[in-house]
This record gives C-alpha cells, structure tokens and sequence, in this order.
C-alpha cells in the first residue's frame, strides 16, 4: 500500500495518492502542515505535483511493521522526495503510519506523521547524553 502511494507520486497523480488514505485520514507533513481526508490529501498533491513536486519520486524504506489485529497496522519509514532523475539516497525522513483495511478489503493509511531526521542533533544528544540512543542504533 505505501508502494502504491510511491507509485501515485512518481507518476505525479495527487489524486490516485490521496485515494490511499481513508476519508477521514490525518497527513501532518514534515513542514507541518496538517490535512484532513483523503480527497484533501490527493487535491493538495495534485497542486504539489504540478508545482514544487514535479518530476519527483518518493522513496521509502520499511523499518518496522506491526500488527494490530488482522485490520489495523503500524508502520515505520525512512524516505526521502528527490528529483525522479537522482540516484538513491541517503533518506532522511521518518514517517509513521496508522494503516488500516477498509469494508472493500484494501488497506489505507488513516494516519501519518511525518518529521525531518536532525543527525547533527542527534549525534549531541547521543554524545552528552549516551542513555538517549535508542537500542536499535
């Protein structure tokens, strides 16, 4: 499902990337911007992709997914928006996604948050206060 919304944005179809989230679904951007449903979340895109976002390509790599039940997951991303043309990366975004299967059986995110990662911040944070590191580093 979040392949299918990389997909949307490469193609630069805000509206097939707004159709994967639910009708009442949150988007906090990493900027902060905060979105309501999936038909704001697609028209906000559509305007991004014919704009700012053109010829670009949302990469994403799963870090972690859990279920909740056999219709509620969480999910854990690294990504980054690059120029479609650029070479892979490091991604220096986080994102965390509520997903869930709708009635029509496909799953959709409900929720995402997304934040910009601060490695200079963190690597201080890590250095001054070693019990701050997560165990996964």
């Amino acid at each position: 499902m979040l392949h299918r919304g990389a997909a949307a944005w490469a193609a630069g179809d805000g509206a097939a990337y707004g159709a994967c989230f639910t009708a009442d679904a949150t988007d906090v951007t990493y900027a902060g911007t905060l979105y309501h449903g999936g038909t704001e979340i697609g028209r906000a895109h559509r305007a991004l992709c014919d704009s700012f976002l053109k010829g670009t390509r949302l990469d994403i790599d799963l870090v972690d997914l859990r279920f909740y039940g056999g219709d509620t997951a969480v999910a854990v991303t690294r990504g980054d928006v690059r120029k479609s043309s650029a070479k892979p990366g490091r991604l220096g975004k986080l994102a965390t996604y509520t997903l869930v299967r709708e009635a029509d059986g496909q799953w959709r995110i409900a929720a995402v948050q997304k934040t910009q990662r601060k490695p200079l911040l963190e690597a201080l944070s890590f250095r001054f206060r070693p019990d701050t590191r997560p165990a996964a580093n």
